[in-house]
């Protein structure tokens, strides 16, 4: 199997990348800095910017499935390099997406019009993030793309455990963390056996 990785050099992107190089599959990484990675048999790294389609298109190429751990970063990177993507892979018929975004971005409990970043439940005063996160759940949401969103909350780092909550479009019940292993873990596997195709997952312990 083929898959592509957006956001390699990051925490949940970097623990993708070394699973589906440990199961064997091959995997093509656009990144900025290559000596961030490590040299694999399996691993194709392409050095460059995810806002600049022919790369993007280059790296999906021949892709069975697409994640994407692209951060936000205060920059509107993430938002400038999803359209790209998503024309990449609908010009390569590459059906399968698994994105990071943030339990912002999924549905209020006590308004479900509102994003959780739009009402009280977020308490943070910042939404730039959210908002970068909302734009990209529009946007795959318009495709007949069989995207999924991993919507986390607070993310501190930590190995995987292989146990935690979802709930589809919302943040499980008094959900308040999930490590980054966890993150991942749960991101391959849905990567590789969707579940939640079309929607946004809610994760947390």
């Amino acid at each position: 199997m083929n898959i592509t990785i957006f956001g390699a050099t990051g925490r949940v992107g970097n623990d993708v990348l070394k699973r589906a190089l440990k199961d064997g599959l091959h995997v093509t990484a656009l990144v900025r800095t290559p000596s961030k990675l490590t040299p694999h048999e399996n691993l194709t790294i392409l050095e460059g910017d995810i806002r600049d389609f022919s790369l993007v298109n280059k790296a999906i190429e021949g892709a069975d499935a697409v994640f994407s751990a692209i951060g936000t970063d205060k920059t509107t990177t993430l938002t400038e390099a999803i359209p790209l993507i998503i024309e990449a892979m609908s010009k390569g018929e590459v059906k399968r997406i698994v994105t990071i975004g943030t339990a912002g971005i999924l549905q209020s409990r006590t308004n479900s019009e509102l994003y959780r970043f739009q009402s009280t439940e977020s308490k943070r005063r910042l939404t730039f993030a959210a908002e970068e996160h909302a734009k990209v759940f529009e946007l795959l949401a318009a495709t007949n793309l069989e995207w999924t969103i991993v919507c986390p909350t607070y993310l501190p780092d930590g190995d995987a455990t292989g146990e935690w909550r979802t709930e589809r479009n919302f943040l499980p019940q008094d959900g308040a963390e999930i490590s980054v292993g966890d993150t991942a873990f749960f991101a391959y596997k849905e990567l590789l056996n969707p579940q939640f195709v079309a929607s946004r997952v809610g994760i947390a312990y």
